[in-house]
């Protein structure tokens, strides 16, 4: 079968399209006819060996994936071929056929779109766990989303207008602000050109954000650790500028805020049917139009290295989906 191969970590430049052996499923596993994959930060920082795991050399990329069920393990129960699926899994998705961990597989309510539905359990499911799981974040708070126009970030700006919240969102280029604005953000902060500090002064009261969800790291996160309101949750949500910030622990202490970690990959290893609860959750969210997914673009297989490139340089609005049949 037709897959991207990964075979060094350099990065994006060396992929190519392989004939590799169909994959086949362990016993709580199911085999997929992959119709789109999902193209993510997550994906180009795999490849290029600078997340924090490393799978084995050589393996195909793409850490989420739609399509149809064509085979399944000795103990699984949830799934039958031919239902339609999303799933998430390390590595597996650039390739005309996957496996996945039942846990980690959703069936696909009816109208739901492959390509749609291939950027859910990533981008929605970080945003959900973070927001609802760990923030507990109530309809009224105010939360700054950095990194906004990105696939995580986009969803989380889009889910907290669904649950009811005041959406700040923090953006790298003024070309990004409509399409925030659209998905429900009613403050906009260009942090590379505003003082994120003045701003949220003074579209606060003085009083600092509630909730904030941080996809950046570095000198933003820093600046955040500065901005809570009392009572307050810090998220860490990803390191996309390459650096992990340290945060004074006496700020936390003065405001009674909390920083809690959200790494919703491992929370859906330990707690797999909470994660496969909220991955249900989702896609009904998706089929009743509650949430809305934003496709930057829609490219075949062979285009997955321009793909990554593009997430990369940070030209990518929400997802890039590879559509493989």
């Amino acid at each position: 079968m037709r897959a991207i191969l990964c075979k060094s970590f350099t990065g994006p430049v060396d992929l190519r399209v392989s004939e590799i052996d169909e994959p086949k499923p362990a016993d709580d596993e199911i085999l997929i006819e992959v119709h789109a994959a999902s193209v993510s930060f997550m994906d180009q920082l795999l490849v290029s060996g600078l997340y924090q795991m490393r799978p084995p050399l050589p393996f195909v990329p793409g850490t989420e994936a739609s399509g149809v069920v064509v085979a399944i393990g000795g103990k699984v129960t949830r799934f039958a071929p031919g239902d339609r699926v999303a799933c998430s899994s390390w590595t597996g998705g650039y390739a005309e056929r996957m496996i996945a961990k039942e846990s980690k597989s959703v069936r696909l309510p009816d109208g739901v779109a492959f390509e749609a539905a291939a950027t859910v359990l990533h981008n929605y499911g970080t945003a959900y766990y973070a927001l609802v799981e760990r923030a507990r974040a109530q309809r009224g708070e105010t939360v700054l989303i950095t990194g906004a126009a990105g696939g995580v970030g986009l969803a989380a700006v889009d889910l907290g207008r669904h649950l009811g919240l005041r959406v700040i969102a923090g953006i790298g280029s003024d070309d990004k602000a409509a399409l925030v604005r659209s998905y429900g953000a009613s403050e906009v902060i260009n942090y590379r050109s505003e003082d994120l500090r003045d701003r949220i002064k003074s579209i606060t009261s003085g009083q600092g954000i509630d909730v904030g969800f941080d996809n950046i790291g570095g000198a933003i996160l820093e600046q955040m650790a500065r901005l809570m309101n009392w009572g307050g949750r810090l998220m860490p949500i990803g390191f996309t500028s390459g650096i992990i910030p340290s945060i004074p622990m006496n700020l936390p202490l003065l405001k009674n805020y909390a920083i809690i970690g959200v790494f919703v990959g491992a929370w859906a290893e330990k707690f797999s049917a909470e994660a496969a609860r909220m991955n249900d959750t989702l896609m009904q969210l998706l089929a009743d139009d509650r949430i809305r997914p934003h496709l930057d673009r829609i490219l075949p297989l062979e285009e997955a290295a321009e793909a990554m490139r593009a997430v990369a340089n940070r030209t990518v609005q929400g997802r890039i989906v590879l559509k493989i049949r």
